[in-house]
């Protein structure tokens, strides 16, 4: 009598070539699926609103230094407005070093200034804000990351 010695299934050989061209396509293709810009972005607007608060305090340090009583501060040779002793919203983003390229500067009232993330989902929730200080106060900062 002849055996016959049917096997089924693949060789080991098969299996890691499936795996290394699955690995293959899946390196090319996860980049086109995985949208990292959203996170880039909330990053972004939250480095900006810790360098907005340090150029805040930063100056107002300078301020002080310099007697207290002075309209503006020079820092790093840029003169820097100074109201109630903190920037002025026109000239933080000077202070903070935040550039047009980056983000979207906007002045919708006399005291407040917005950097808005370049690219946001929406652009209502991904900002930084800055209220510059009341008379004997400080000035107020404002994050939302939602639509980043």
């Amino acid at each position: 009598m002849k055996k016959i010695n049917k096997q089924a299934g693949f060789t080991l050989i098969e299996l890691i070539m499936v795996i290394v061209i699955l690995g293959v396509l899946s390196a090319f293709a996860l980049p086109r699926f995985a949208n990292l810009g959203d996170e880039a972005r909330s990053a972004s607007i939250n480095g900006l609103s810790g360098a907005v608060k340090a150029a805040a305090n930063i100056a107002h340090a300078q301020w002080l230094a310099d007697g207290g009583t002075g309209a503006n501060v020079s820092l790093e040779g840029t003169t820097i407005l100074i109201v109630n002793g903190y920037p002025d919203n026109t000239d933080i983003a000077l202070a903070a070093q935040a550039l047009a390229t980056d983000y979207t500067i906007a002045s919708p009232s006399g005291t407040v200034t917005t950097f808005t993330g370049i690219g946001a989902t929406t652009a209502a929730t991904c900002l930084v804000t800055y209220t510059e200080a009341a008379a004997n106060g400080s000035p107020t900062f404002a994050v939302n990351t939602a639509g980043c």
